[in-house]
């Protein structure tokens, strides 16, 4: 008799597209509430209404991919429950919740890419309550794996959207030659206590979550399921080492073109690693929880 296998692909690749659709619509949010908050120079203001846009889009992007992957996966699970689409989402609050608050999102980053301000209010409520949808049905349990996603979002998302709508746009956006470093400075500044709350968040809720699933100490080093967390690991503390580089060397030094360009550069290095991180949470995910 053939074993049945570990992983149910593409099951890690549609947990991969996910988790990316989640960051980019978290890190939209995360990039206009944090790393722009600062606009005192009105000369500045048209590079910063722009970086706004651009998030705006990508955090479109991301509500788009979460709304296909839903509707997609629908079919199947009303069939589980031996109900057609439209009964199912009516009757189960955590899916119809879903449904309503990623198109409230989806409609707050249109109205944002076309500057309104409110739809920046949309999209962050949206984003939020679709992530955190448990609760609206006291599910506080099933809140932990979601709040470790949506500050991973915020922290990782916000750095990818800093690095892409903000300082590669503005190393290219020549009104603005002689502020760029400390156009630069005020985004990084902005997004640093972000990064230092939520990194704290993920390490807890991340704990909690692996616990959950062990069940015990020594599955850590005898299940591929504690195998493939010791890879996370490794690589999660090797993003929490860059990213303690950018705050406490590349940080300081900020102020000067060439200062945002080395902080581009180690952020460009602090995400790529972090997308293997991802790339290995899509595997962890998808593998059977050890026994207790």
């Amino acid at each position: 008799m053939q074993a049945e296998p570990l992983i149910q692909w593409p099951e890690p690749i549609v947990q991969l597209i996910g988790f990316i659709a989640q960051f980019l619509a978290a890190g939209a949010i995360g990039f206009r509430f944090f790393a722009l908050k600062s606009r005192e120079i009105e000369t500045d203001r048209p590079f910063y209404d722009d970086a706004a846009s651009r998030a705006a889009g990508m955090g479109l992007v991301g509500v788009l991919i979460s709304l296909a992957m839903l509707l997609w996966q629908l079919p199947g699970a009303a069939a589980k429950k031996h109900l057609g689409v439209t009964a199912f989402v009516t009757s189960d609050v955590q899916t119809a919740a879903q449904l309503g608050f990623l198109l409230l999102a989806l409609v707050g980053f249109a109205l944002a890419m076309g500057r309104i301000n409110a739809g920046w209010v949309l999209a962050a409520v949206g984003v939020v309550v679709s992530s955190l949808r448990a609760a609206l049905v006291g599910r506080w349990a099933s809140l932990v794996n979601p709040i470790h996603v949506l500050a991973a979002g915020l922290w990782i998302g916000t750095l990818f959207v800093l690095v892409v709508a903000g300082l590669s746009a503005l190393l290219k956006h020549e009104p603005t030659r002689a502020r760029r470093g400390a156009i630069a400075a005020d985004m990084v500044n902005g997004f640093s206590p972000l990064a230092l709350s939520m990194g704290g968040v993920v390490v807890l809720f991340g704990v909690i979550t692996a616990w959950t699933h062990l069940h015990r100490l020594d599955s850590l080093w005898t299940t591929p399921y504690g195998y493939a967390l010791i890879a996370k690991l490794v690589f999660v503390a090797m993003v929490f080492a860059l990213g303690a580089w950018n705050w406490r060397r590349q940080r300081p030094t900020l102020g000067t073109e060439e200062a945002a360009s080395a902080i581009k550069r180690s952020a460009t290095a602090e995400l790529g690693v972090a997308a293997i991180v991802l790339m290995i949470t899509a595997i962890v995910v998808s593998l059977p929880s050890p026994k207790a």
